[in-house]
């Protein structure tokens, strides 16, 4: 009995845990943890920054290129009806859309046989499509390898950590989660550049395939104003 209130007595005189003091929660900026991700996150930036040139000036070129003024086939058509293909011409090579240069490629050969003039406008609507997606296969290829850099530089911050921990025998909840956070950051980039390239590619292939639609459009109402009698 006598040991069992001893044992009670030693319990309660025991050392109340202190709380450990607060420690002020450390303000992080965006290029405080760009720069804890460490190397690997320079590739991961510039292939951002080319990803965000690519798009810049691909959109810059569409606007101009796919932008065509609503009544420029119906102007055109009616001039090569009143017979006067100079006109038309003329009136094609002041439009600076891609769909001026294809209308113009087929004037320059009319009077020719009508499948010559499908082959020429055939043949210029493929390279003004080609122009239009110009360097935009790079973006694909960023939306697939930024988030493959930012995996390898997240697994190689965890190799390092239990590499280290094997070293210092220290399994330590605060050293695993410190290192492991830092090295995060590059699957967070890599992820967040590969989102925003996939996107910027998809949205630059919507814009084109509705400028495809529109131009085969145009082109079919130009072969037909050619069919039709002059009036």
């Amino acid at each position: 009995m006598n040991f069992i209130l001893a044992l009670l007595l030693q319990i309660t005189t025991e050392t109340v845990p202190v709380t450990p003091e607060e420690v002020p929660a450390e303000g992080l900026s965006i290029a405080t943890l760009l720069l804890k991700g460490g190397f690997i996150m320079i590739p991961i930036l510039l292939l951002w920054f080319i990803a965000t040139y690519i798009f810049i000036e691909r959109f810059l070129y569409l606007r101009t290129a796919a932008k065509v003024k609503k009544d420029f086939v119906v102007q055109v058509t009616r001039r090569l009806q009143a017979g006067d293909i100079s006109a038309a011409r003329l009136f094609a090579e002041q439009e600076q859309s891609a769909t001026g240069a294809i209308i113009k490629s087929g004037l320059d050969y009319v009077g020719k046989p009508l499948k010559d003039i499908e082959s020429m406008m055939e043949s210029a609507a493929n390279i003004e499509l080609a122009e239009m997606e110009k360097n935009m296969g790079y973006l694909g290829i960023i939306a697939g390898v930024a988030p493959m850099l930012g995996f390898i530089g997240t697994i190689s911050g965890i190799i390092n950590i239990f590499y280290s921990i094997s070293l210092s025998d220290n399994i330590s909840i605060g050293i695993i989660a410190g290192g492991l956070y830092e090295k995060m950051i590059t699957s967070g980039s890599g992820l967040i550049v590969g989102v925003l390239a996939y996107s910027a590619y998809h949205l630059l292939q919507q814009r084109i395939a509705r400028y495809t639609l529109q131009m085969q459009k145009d082109v079919f109402e130009f072969m037909r104003s050619i069919l039709s009698p002059a009036k």
